[in-house]
């Protein structure tokens, strides 16, 4: 004779939507109404002014009159037929690969020099770190003045060395590396950042390397440098980002001409003169996404190669 199986109790699953309690509720109300300034802000001053000018890109449009849609004919034009786009693409070009890397040895190195004991070390830090925070117009002013031909300080101390002033700003061929050597003066912002890498290398390795017999040399090149590469790779990142939207030095030093005979005319400045001195909003909003793509690129392929370069401290291989 069989035994009856015992019934078994069937248990009905609890249902993941459960209403949510009125505390719950009221948590994220509250939460939504403190974070509503911010989302308006969003919305409003971000992600509508980015929607519609890539709706822009693809019109033709001039502020006074409605916007007519063209398709790709601004995309069309900028790369066959105006030639000052492929100036503006070489001459951004050639200032972010020499701006970049200048910038970063020109930081790590000075970092080195702070990052040294010795009495009065924070007033020095602090000197060097003070130009970074002066408006950039205020510097450009300011340099536009001692790069004078004329009547500056820096060919006037070039003279009393018995050295010929040099057309800083008005000869084609000296333009684009003064803009590139005045980018140096900001480097106090990637400075104090490698300063602070610096401080969190750990000592014994130095230590160890002091007890193998290693030269400052050798310590900096095997264990300094290594251990700083994440703090490189994101300054890495953002110095890419700067330099092809490098806008307001060229446009202040330039009058925003972008001379001499174009060595100085940006991508920026560029996209500028098309959207506000010529109405061409279309054609600029086009010229916008063309930047933005490409500094999207350029930031992915970064991100790609830095498995081979960066080293973080729990990394095994």
């Amino acid at each position: 004779m069989t035994e009856l199986a015992s019934p078994t109790r069937i248990t009905k699953p609890r249902s993941r939507n459960r209403r949510w309690s009125r505390a719950v509720r009221h948590d994220l109300i509250n939460g939504l109404i403190f974070v509503s300034p911010w989302l308006i802000g969003l919305l409003i001053f971000t992600l509508y002014p980015l929607l519609a000018s890539l709706y822009y890109s693809f019109t033709d449009y001039n502020v006074l009159q409605p916007a007519k849609f063209v398709g790709t004919r601004n995309f069309a034009d900028m790369f066959a037929r105006d030639h000052l786009f492929w100036t503006a693409v070489k001459n951004t070009l050639i200032y972010a690969g020499f701006s970049i890397p200048l910038n970063v040895c020109a930081s790590i190195c000075l970092a080195l020099l702070l990052n040294v004991k010795v009495r009065g070390m924070s007033i020095y830090r602090t000197i060097f770190y003070l130009p970074s925070i002066f408006p950039q117009v205020v510097t450009a002013l300011l340099f536009s003045w001692m790069l004078n031909p004329q009547f500056g300080l820096i060919n006037a101390m070039l003279r009393q060395v018995g050295l010929p002033g040099m057309g800083w700003l008005t000869d084609p061929n000296w333009a684009k590396p003064a803009i590139i050597l005045l980018n140096l003066w900001g480097i106090g912002g990637s400075m104090v950042i490698y300063l602070a890498a610096l401080q969190d290398v750990p000592r014994h390795l130095y230590e160890a390397a002091d007890i193998d017999g290693a030269g400052a040399l050798v310590k900096t090149w095997y264990i300094t440098l290594p251990m700083i590469t994440p703090t490189i790779f994101f300054n890495l990142v953002l110095g890419t980002i700067e330099a092809f939207q490098s806008f307001t030095f060229v446009y202040v030093l330039t009058s925003g001409e972008g001379g001499p005979l174009d060595s100085t005319l940006f991508y920026t400045l560029l996209l500028y003169r098309n959207a506000f001195s010529y109405l061409k909003m279309g054609y600029a909003s086009a010229m916008a996404w063309i930047l933005a793509l490409t500094i999207i690129l350029l930031s992915f392929l970064i991100f790609r190669t830095s498995g081979r370069w960066v080293f973080y401290g729990g990394d095994n291989h």
